[in-house]
């Protein structure tokens, strides 16, 4: 039975991918790493890089036009739209507003959730669920993009090898009472370990260097946290619905790295079939990351009436969250 009064559910999803790919091996003519070391410490072969005309609105509205179809529905019924992004076309105006115009959504609510990073895409479904419960919704359309080629110094190894660019995009509606959401999970800890120092009021553009406008990322913080936290939420999300792992019949992580994704699995007893890859052929999507892995599921019809569901993520901050979810 859904944790909330009003029983949501996925309707449709999509995915919009940059055509420009980028090997490890073309990382590698100008950074020192190679095809051996990418693979074995993120499982990454290849990412999508964005035309250099094109921004992250773009992305969105292409995901957007994608599971607007796949659910049957057009713009123009869409009552909310979320975008979640830190790599933002400008700081204003809004990302959403941008897109909810590109679209021609009328109607539609328009919210942006910008700074849990690669954990923008779960808070953005969170928060359609609960706009779901009230009169103001009855059709919320979320997207999560990034476009993390334009904030990675062409030069840092850590950065330049994981990410990629990507969008995604779900309608959520009313379901049935059989569907819903069932259960959830949220957690912080404050770290600098993943940031850009630049931009704000702390240290504004003026007063800031060409590489403090950069993504820096510890990648041994990240690990830590991640393995650590990941399996943790999802564990606690589970048990908040009533349900245990062996009860969950599909597990949505988020796309960071192929060793956290396994670590994960492993310290929850879960088969690698039960969780969709994505990471291996788009890098590491920021917000746009969980999104590329439903997709893979719901794009194919793989999720069907009464299966169960867990998507997870966890972004700078630290900030991670869980929602587990019944498909109505």
């Amino acid at each position: 039975m859904s944790a909330l009064a009003v029983p949501v559910t996925i309707t449709g999803t999509g995915v919009h991918l940059p055509p420009d790919i980028v090997t490890n091996a073309e990382l590698a003519a100008t950074l020192d790493t190679s095809d051996e070391w990418i693979i074995s410490r993120t499982g990454i072969r290849v990412r999508r890089r964005l035309a250099p005309d094109r921004a992250t609105s773009d992305m969105c509205v292409a995901a957007a036009h994608s599971a607007l179809a796949a659910a049957g529905i057009t713009a123009r019924d869409v009552d909310a739209i979320i975008v979640g992004t830190y790599t933002y076309d400008q700081p204003l105006p809004s990302t959403a507003l941008i897109v909810k115009e590109l679209l021609g959504a009328d109607r539609a609510l328009t919210l942006d959730i910008t700074q849990a990073a690669c954990a923008n895409g779960v808070q953005a479904l969170f928060l359609a669920a609960h706009l779901l419960q009230t009169s103001a919704a009855s059709t919320v359309l979320v997207i999560a993009a990034d476009c993390a080629s334009r904030v990675t110094d062409p030069a840092d190894r850590t950065t330049r090898v994981f990410f990629g660019d990507a969008a995604g995009a779900a309608v959520l509606t009313h379901a049935s009472s059989s569907g819903g959401l069932l259960g959830w999970d949220f957690g912080t800890e404050l770290s600098y370990d993943v940031e850009i120092p630049a931009g704000g009021s702390r240290l504004p553009p003026a007063a800031a260097s060409a590489s403090d406008h950069y993504l820096k990322m510890d990648g041994r913080a990240v690990w830590n946290t991640a393995t650590r936290c990941l399996p943790d939420s999802i564990l606690r999300a589970v048990d908040d619905a009533g349900l245990s792992v062996e009860e969950i019949t599909h597990f949505f992580l988020h796309q960071a790295n192929l060793n956290i994704i396994t670590a994960a699995l492993d310290k929850l007893g879960v088969s690698r079939s039960r969780a969709p890859i994505t990471v291996d052929r788009l890098g590491n999507t920021g917000s746009a990351g969980v999104f590329t892995s439903l997709h893979s599921a719901f794009g194919q019809g793989a999720v069907r009436r009464g299966d169960t569901y867990v998507v997870s993520s966890i972004g700078a901050g630290f900030q991670w969250g869980t929602l587990c979810f019944r498909h109505g």
